[in-house]
């Protein structure tokens, strides 16, 4: 009887033992982590000088980035504007000027409490109607976005959804629509796949030292040329990128006056209209004999800083040529073809991973 019971309760024991390590197995199974979505990383650029006088040279150059789903529908959304302004009084230029987005001024901008252009009494900085229009457009296509609704308010096309106008963006959102558009059509966007949460932020950096002054023979040329960059930005190292340029020309005479503006197309918008591969030798800066277009370079770069850090895109090794030239001294990133001058691209790549939000 005694060895009955005793193997009933070893039974039992065992029995306890088995159930308590299932538990345990099944309270430490990790929980079922999600499947990666695949997303698409777009910019789009909308440029004008229409605001340029006499005296004064303006450059306005709205630039949007998105992040768009496999339906098309945006997820991300960024926008800013490098207005680039120099007097040019007397058709003199300043080629050390420094410039700053509207979205770096911030407050600074001094839009708030001075345009209300749908007079419901709520007049937010620049920055701030930008954000709410980023929010706006998340879910929507790019040609929905393309679609929205203007009226006319002093002088200015602002939206008519009564959603957008109550979360305070009431200016005018033309450049907008467009620059977010294009950016949803980008044939040439970055392809990503993630399965958690991401950031996205876009920068601009601009310089005039290419700028020349008047005089009496000869006319003046401001040149305000811009880099832009976006970066999808994980646990901090970049998931995709993307990185563009433009060069628009306003020329000026020796009172001031503007003569002459152009402006063709980004750097990426020209492709082979850009014209370095053209030049051949003269801009095989690291003579492996292989000149690449510039969008074609600038596609490279944006694959190489994948999963870096915006610290570690900022502190890129890089050579000087003989020519000036500043260039990559990674020899992965050349034989991928990239060989331009990358100091203004890795800075200001740097930059969005910093303003990624």
């Amino acid at each position: 009887m005694k060895k009955i019971i005793a193997l009933i309760l070893a039974l039992c024991l065992t029995l306890a033992l088995v159930a308590c390590g299932d538990k345990t197995d099944a309270g430490n199974t990790p929980d079922p982590q999600p499947a990666a979505a695949e997303y698409t990383l777009g910019m789009g650029i909308v440029l004008n000088m229409d605001s340029s006088k006499a005296e004064n040279a303006q450059v306005d150059a709205t630039v949007a980035a998105v992040v768009i789903d496999k339906d098309g529908k945006i997820v991300e959304c960024r926008i800013d504007v490098a207005q680039n302004k120099m007097a040019v009084v007397g058709g003199a230029v300043d080629t050390a000027a420094t410039f700053k987005t509207k979205m770096e001024l911030g407050s600074a901008y001094g839009m708030a409490g001075k345009v209300d252009n749908n007079d419901d009494g709520v007049m937010l900085e620049w920055n701030e109607q930008a954000k709410a229009f980023e929010e706006f457009v998340v879910g929507k296509t790019g040609a929905e976005v393309a679609a929205l609704e203007t009226k006319e308010a002093k002088g200015h096309k602002i939206a008519v959804d009564e959603d957008l106008l109550k979360a305070g963006c009431s200016m005018q959102i033309t450049d907008f629509m467009a620059a977010v558009a294009k950016a949803c059509a980008d044939e040439q966007g970055q392809k990503f796949s993630a399965a958690g949460e991401f950031t996205l932020g876009v920068a601009a950096a601009t310089v005039a030292d290419e700028s020349t002054a008047a005089a009496a023979d000869k006319d003046g040329s401001v040149k305000m040329y811009t880099d832009f960059a976006a970066a999808v930005v994980a646990d901090g190292k970049i998931l995709a990128a993307v990185t563009d340029a433009v060069q628009p020309e306003i020329k000026v005479n020796v009172i001031g006056d503007i003569i002459e503006k152009t402006f063709k197309g980004t750097k990426r918008e020209l492709k082979e209209g850009y014209n370095m591969a053209t030049y051949g030798a003269s801009m095989d800066n690291n003579g492996d004999g292989k000149v690449l277009e510039w969008y074609v370079q600038a596609d490279a770069f944006a694959k190489y800083v994948v999963g870096k850090t915006g610290a570690e895109v900022k502190a890129m090794e890089t050579k000087t040529l003989d020519n000036g030239y500043v260039i990559s001294a990674d020899d992965a990133l050349l034989s991928a073809g990239c060989t331009i001058q990358i100091t203004s691209m890795k800075a200001v790549m740097a930059t969005a991973c910093d303003y990624a939000r």
